[in-house]
């Protein structure tokens, strides 16, 4: 049985989500790097591998807008450089596994359940007057929201401080598996997208 990074096994990991279980792939692989395999696929990010997915949104240059009143730029730093990326989950994934004495993938998968929004706003524009209005969100967007939540908490948790990518990762995916109002920045997120869609009903 192949199991990640030769260390965690994916087979016992459990998703109580049912909605996202459809959208999270957990096939054993040792590294989870497909290559672009699916990318022109219709759908196809939901057979990667969430671990490989999760790498793939820390790959980016910073917010590139106001984001808790402060802009980041990387400067390309982990652009392209899925290795890297992948090195740094892989450490994340060992301080969550050393802290929580549990899997890091099935703290992950609790993670992403508390930061996955169910409802989000829309623009709609209607005889020249644009409002907004509340949509429910589906699966696939969820989960894309949820990802890019806790990646970009780690980008910020780490910029021009002397905390390492994958320990603020690690941070910021065990502080959203507890529900961590506090600390967790992609749970702020979430209650601050479903209030904005409650006030648009």
């Amino acid at each position: 049985m192949d199991k990640l990074f030769g260390k965690y096994s994916l087979e016992e990991v459990q998703i109580k989500d049912l909605s996202l279980a459809q959208n999270i792939s957990l096939k054993s692989i040792v590294i989870p790097h497909t290559f672009g395999r699916y990318s022109k696929k219709s759908l196809g990010k939901t057979q990667i591998n969430v671990i490989e997915r999760l790498a793939n949104k820390l790959m980016r240059g910073g917010t590139g807008e106001k984001t808790s009143g402060k802009v980041i730029r990387t400067h390309g730093r982990m652009q392209g450089k899925k290795m890297k990326a992948l090195k740094v989950v892989e450490e994340a994934l060992d301080i969550v596994a050393e802290s929580a004495k549990e899997n890091p993938v099935q703290t992950l998968i609790r993670a992403l359940e508390n930061a996955a929004p169910r409802e989000d706003v829309t623009r709609v524009s209607h005889g020249g007057v644009s409002y907004q209005i509340a949509v429910d969100v589906s699966a696939t967007r969820r989960l894309d929201m949820a990802l890019r939540n806790i990646a970009l908490a780690a980008l910020m948790g780490a910029f021009n401080k002397p905390k390492s990518l994958g320990q603020a990762l690690a941070d910021e995916i065990i502080s959203t598996s507890k529900g961590d109002m506090q600390a967790s920045y992609a749970m702020k997120k979430r209650d601050e997208t479903e209030r904005m869609a409650r006030s648009a009903r």
